[in-house]
């Protein structure tokens, strides 16, 4: 089998499989990944691309795959790599024929969406246990609610052409057993995502979770940190009378509650003071100021702060380089990417207004930032430092939008408001955090 490449190694592969949403890149991986490397070098792509590996077991001992994304300079058939899962690209094919006679018709529109549902039931996607179920069938069973599947009744462009449904499926035709999968992204970040040159990353959500749901039933996958049971961890009380509480909140601590927990600081909340409300949200991962109402009035007070925008915020980062100047205004639009939450893209025609001020405290090739957020977006910070039209400098430990790092090295660091019931100004700032990685 050309694709299948050996691995002459003597590292012991890993208990369990990857879990593809979240992973450290396995040694076997990696050194995968730099055969593969060669290869992509060898063919030098004009635009940047993902790629995978699959390590596998084979009849003759440890091998892997390579895989990459979608058409690599217009073409599914290169040699060293796995083909896609269905070929749809054979100009000769009925895919291709039908839709030169489409473009052709007036009616085109409506014998597209046929056409298209006709591409995705070609897609015979297999998993671990051997069974065989096509994109359709696949995608509706993931998505069983009624809500969900009235918006989204059929996959989008390009779902099961991405890099793992392509390297299981050839491992499972092939009787492959497979070890351990990774991808990584190699080129120029496309404009409105951020992409590292050689960085790892995972599946993307919105196309290829229902897919790689279906597709890793029958192996022994990694447990996902968001099912583990993590250790609880508490917010701490920074002040608090009859009407608020400032609270501190640990990184990593749910803000509200999530999917598979609802512990949070919302809940923890309740749990001392029945009324009690959060005005704003701070990221999970993100540590520092949250304030509570403890009475609707007060939250609501507190809630119409943060609306009008005149509560003063200011977070502390360190991020990766230094920015081009010590202190200036990032204005850059954003929006949510709708086939692969929670990450934010830059989006020019129709994302929201998105403002930080930034000053530059100490440089280096990590600096400290203090950043004042003008506008509240999701992701705004992490975002507006990592993007190369905002500072281009990622936050250390952000694994979405940088590198992954023992923890996300942003802070909510100080916070002003108007008390909620005797009108009195409000300014509550945390010490310093960030004294064992970088002194200050």
């Amino acid at each position: 089998m050309v694709c299948l490449h050996p691995l002459n190694t003597d590292i012991q592969k890993p208990v369990h499989f990857t879990d593809p949403f979240c992973y450290e890149p396995h040694p076997l991986c990696l050194l995968a990944a730099e055969e593969v490397k060669q290869e992509i070098t060898r063919i030098n792509p004009l635009e940047g691309k993902m790629f995978g590996v699959l390590v596998v077991e084979s009849a003759e001992g440890l091998a892997f795959l390579a895989a990459y994304s979608g058409l690599l300079e217009g073409r599914n058939d290169w040699p060293y790599f796995v083909p896609p899962v269905y070929d749809a690209q054979q100009p000769d094919g009925y895919f291709k024929t039908r839709e030169r006679e489409i473009m052709q018709s007036e009616a085109h529109k409506e014998m597209s969406q046929e056409l298209q549902t006709w591409l995705f039931h070609q897609y015979q996607l297999l998993n671990g246990r051997g069974e065989v179920k096509d994109l359709v069938e696949v995608w509706q069973d993931y998505h069983c609610s009624a809500r969900i599947r009235s918006r989204y009744p059929l996959p989008p462009g390009g779902t099961g052409d991405c890099c793992a449904p392509k390297l299981l499926q050839y491992a499972y035709l092939h009787h492959l057993e497979p070890v351990c999968m990774a991808e990584f992204w190699w080129g120029d970040s496309p404009r409105s995502l951020i992409r590292h040159h050689g960085h790892f990353y995972p599946a993307c959500r919105g196309k290829c979770k229902p897919v790689l749901t279906w597709m890793l039933q029958g192996l022994d996958v990694d447990p996902h940190p968001e099912t583990a049971n993590a250790p609880r961890q508490e917010p701490e009380v920074v002040y608090e009378d009859e009407a608020m509480a400032v609270l501190f909140k640990p990184a990593g601590m749910l803000s509200v509650p999530g999917k598979t927990d609802d512990y949070s600081v919302a809940t923890w909340a309740q749990s001392q003071w029945s009324d009690a409300l959060l005005a704003h949200r701070l990221d999970m991962l993100t540590s520092g100021i949250i304030v509570a109402g403890k009475t609707m009035e007060a939250y609501q007070h507190l809630q119409t702060q943060f609306t009008d925008r005149t509560v003063k915020k200011k977070y502390l980062a360190i991020v990766e380089g230094t920015p081009a100047k010590e202190h200036g205004i990032i204005d850059l639009p954003l929006a949510s990417d709708p086939m692969n939450r929670p990450l934010q893209v830059v989006d020019h025609e129709k994302g929201k207004r998105a403002i930080t001020e930034y000053r530059v405290l100490q440089a280096g090739q990590q600096s400290l930032l203090a950043l004042y957020p003008h506008t509240g977006r999701t992701h705004q910070l992490r975002m507006h430092c990592a993007h190369p039209e905002g500072l281009g400098c990622p936050i250390v430990g952000d694994e979405l939008y940088g590198e992954k790092a023992d923890r996300l090295y942003l802070q909510a660091q100080a916070i002003t408001f108007v008390h909620p019931t005797t009108e009195k100004r409000m300014h509550f700032e945390l010490p310093y955090p960030f004294e064992q990685f970088y002194p200050y």
